[in-house]
């Protein structure tokens, strides 16, 4: 006899509707001109609005988080050897300073990264993949999806991937003729500051400067973490049960100075408002059971599911996610699984635009 799955366990439980043409394809004209489904836990109500409305929702002595990672380009295309095309998607963003770079018998330097490749036929071990005259991969091994590659170049690595990779956008965004202009502007925050994702924390796609100064002066304050987003963030949920999903690590800080913005803000009674969901990641992983935030830096891999007790957020400003997702469970502890999907509903049959570059939810009063 098969075991009984409890329905919030179920993956089949975070399944929902979605016409592919609601997949956003390309960002909103503006920033700001996304359009904002707010959703308020405590009543339960659903509204519409544009994203700017979100000032009328925030208090003077409000605080919001945000994740200031910086997107770098992690795809590179090239050739093997036998001139078939293949694709590289390094997963995480190669720290030049924490290894021993080698320098092959022709002077270029070497260091070792861990990628996605792709291809129509698997690369031996050892073969060459070229991806620009300054520009190698070695094949060392494969291990399943994965693969450790050697790459070889000759100058500022961080200047060739500027050069020569592509914005990892998500494989639901579609670009038949290669990256678009504006993809390596707009699948960046306006705030991006540190290195280091190859996926951009999408609710904070919505924000212009302009916004961010109105909310400034209405007495709202602002301040950022440190979080790395890695393609596990997106990986697809294999599981049945939920619960036997294995969340994978990411890389994040939490200044002294945030922390302290923080607890200033819950001690003065002010709301803390999470700009996406891994911003939340981040601040539970470094609360205490009280709330209280300490300042932090290393690898986290909570995984946050419903039935998980939040510390500290009750207001999370997000994007909408993919079905059977991680997010999508992570949203559904917040406010409730129930109360997740009918607010989805409605935002399908309002023709609200989805996912990365479509537009933003508000949920609120959560505890």
């Amino acid at each position: 006899m098969s075991r009984s799955i409890p329905l919030s366990f179920d993956i089949k439980s975070y399944h929902y509707d979605l016409p592919e043409t609601m997949i956003a394809q390309i960002p909103a004209e503006e920033r700001d001109s996304s359009r904002l489904l707010a959703l308020d836990c405590a009543s339960g109500r659903i509204s519409d609005h544009a994203f700017p409305d979100l000032l009328d929702y925030l208090k003077p002595g409000d605080l919001l988080v945000a994740n200031n990672t910086k997107v770098f380009p992690a795809r590179l295309l090239g050739k093997k050897a036998t001139g078939g095309k293949v694709e590289l998607l390094i997963l995480e963003y190669p720290d030049q300073k924490n290894q021993n770079l080698k320098k092959d018998k022709n002077g270029r330097r070497e260091i070792i990264i861990t990628g996605l490749l792709k291809c129509s036929k698997r690369p031996k071990i050892n073969s060459i993949l070229f991806f620009s005259p300054d520009l190698q991969g070695v094949v060392l091994k494969i291990t399943g999806g994965k693969a450790r590659v050697m790459l070889r170049y000759c100058g500022n690595l961080a200047d060739i991937l500027e050069q020569n990779g592509r914005t990892p956008l998500p494989p639901y965004i579609h670009r038949y003729k290669g990256e678009q202009p504006g993809d390596r502007s707009r699948y960046q925050t306006v705030y991006a500051e540190n290195t280091g994702a190859i996926a951009a924390p999408t609710a904070g796609l919505h924000f212009t400067p302009e916004l961010l100064e109105k909310i400034s002066g209405k007495g709202v304050n602002f301040t950022a973490i440190t979080l790395h987003v890695g393609y596990g963030t997106f990986a697809p949920v294999r599981v049945k049960d939920i619960r036997e999903h294995k969340i994978h690590s990411e890389f994040l800080t939490v200044s002294p100075e945030t922390a302290r913005l923080i607890n200033e803000t819950k001690a003065s009674g002010g709301r803390l408002f999470a700009v996406g969901t891994t911003t939340v990641r981040c601040l539970e992983f470094a609360a205490r059971d009280n709330g209280r935030v300490d300042p932090v830096q290393g690898w986290c891999n909570l995984y946050i599911y419903p039935g998980y007790k939040f510390k500290l957020i009750n207001n999370l400003i997000t994007n909408f996610h993919l079905p059977g997702s991680s997010l999508l469970f992570m949203v559904s502890a917040l406010a409730g699984r129930d109360m997740i999907l009918e607010s989805y509903r409605h935002a399908v049959t309002s023709a609200y635009r989805f996912f990365s570059y479509g537009d933003a939810m508000l949920i609120m009063n959560c505890r």
